[in-house]
């Protein structure tokens, strides 16, 4: 086991999707589908339980590791153990920040715990520039990039929530956000549905972008074409 003090390196780079596995609630059906996308797999802390007991042997595991269990730790070789023993930030992000790939799948980040989720969402909006969709059993979420096309059904719920004040516009939503002044503490857009070809321009790494877990494989492949990113927020 390596106790890892990089704070800006990569302890994993890879030029294709990885599957990111936390310690939190996960489904077969999400599981099932990141690793039909991106059978690379990372643990963060506990997630590592969630890999060995779906008999995944994860490439790394990283995080504090006062989540993974004993019996875990005992079928893991050293070489993929990184301990990162600051307390000033999650497992999750931890592992977000040490990861390099086009986009990271993670499952095991919802569940019954709110206040895990919330953090996991704050987690999204202080790295945006990592491509990372958090996979739920009937949803997905990420960080919107300030470009982005979607071809979806009509009907389909899309949902915009700000983590911070942000405007932008867009075409194909039922109520379009054009001029319109978002922030958490104020105007959101939950609940918004797709009318069309939708197009959303944003001028703040600030929006998370929530839809129906079917749109997975449209939103990896919008993403795999976009090429507007954000920079990474200085910390």
């Amino acid at each position: 086991m390596g106790i890892y003090g990089g704070m800006k390196s990569h302890i994993v780079h890879r030029l294709e999707p990885i599957t990111l596995f936390g310690g939190g609630d996960a489904d077969q059906n999400s599981i099932a589908r990141a690793l039909e996308i991106a059978p690379t797999v990372v643990a963060a802390d506990g997630g590592a339980n969630l890999a060995v007991s779906n008999n995944i042997q994860p490439k790394a595991v990283i995080g504090d590791f006062d989540s993974i269990s004993a019996e875990t730790l005992a079928k893991l070789p050293d070489d993929v153990l990184f301990k990162i023993d600051e307390q000033d930030s999650t497992d999750f992000d931890k592992a977000l920040r040490s990861i390099f790939a086009p986009v990271i799948l993670a499952v095991g980040f919802t569940g019954a715990r709110l206040d895990h989720q919330l953090a996991a969402l704050n987690t999204l909006a202080c790295h945006p520039d990592k491509r990372c969709l958090i996979l739920g059993p009937m949803d997905l979420v990420f960080l919107a990039p300030p470009k982005l096309q979607l071809d979806l059904p009509v009907g389909t719920i899309a949902s915009l929530f700000p983590m911070g004040p942000v405007t932008g516009c867009s075409a194909g939503l039922k109520w379009p956000i054009d001029g319109i002044a978002l922030s958490p503490a104020d105007r959101i857009g939950t609940s918004n549905e797709v009318s069309g070809p939708m197009q959303l321009e944003f001028d703040a790494p600030n929006m998370l972008i929530i839809l129906p877990i079917a749109a997975l494989d449209q939103v990896m492949a919008a993403l795999s074409v976009s090429d507007a990113h954000w920079p990474a927020r200085g910390r």
